[in-house]
């Protein structure tokens, strides 16, 4: 019975913590779905030119750094195994990095534009 009554306290406890993270999805979730159109956003025409600019400019940032990313990883004259082997697996590293950083600054910029359309 003692089992029994754990299994039970422990899936009940589950169902709440689905239930409460599930609540917290539902309030993030857009307008659109718990409003019944008697609120209307209005966005406001973004300044194409300056996305533009900053998807150019992320991509000649990501361009960059995937030709250094290459440059890197070519074995060096007169490096042994071992060393280029831990300078690729540094690298590795290094550069996932750096990608995740220019994505991270073009979420920003997107995020950033976003908010200061929905006045």
């Amino acid at each position: 019975m003692k089992i029994i009554g754990k299994k039970v306290i422990t899936y009940s406890m589950l169902g709440l913590m689905q239930v409460g993270m599930f609540s917290s999805v539902a309030a993030a979730a857009p307008g659109s779905l718990h409003n019944d159109d008697s609120q209307r956003i209005a966005y406001l025409d973004r300044d194409d030119r300056r996305d533009d600019d900053r998807q150019r400019g992320h991509d000649d940032r990501k361009r960059q750094e995937n030709e250094r990313h290459e440059r890197e990883m070519k074995r060096r004259p007169n490096e042994s195994e071992r060393d280029w082997h831990k300078r690729q697996k540094q690298e590795k590293k290094r550069h996932e990095q750096a990608l995740r950083d220019i994505a991270a600054l073009l979420i920003g910029f997107a995020i950033g534009s976003g908010s200061s359309n929905n006045g």
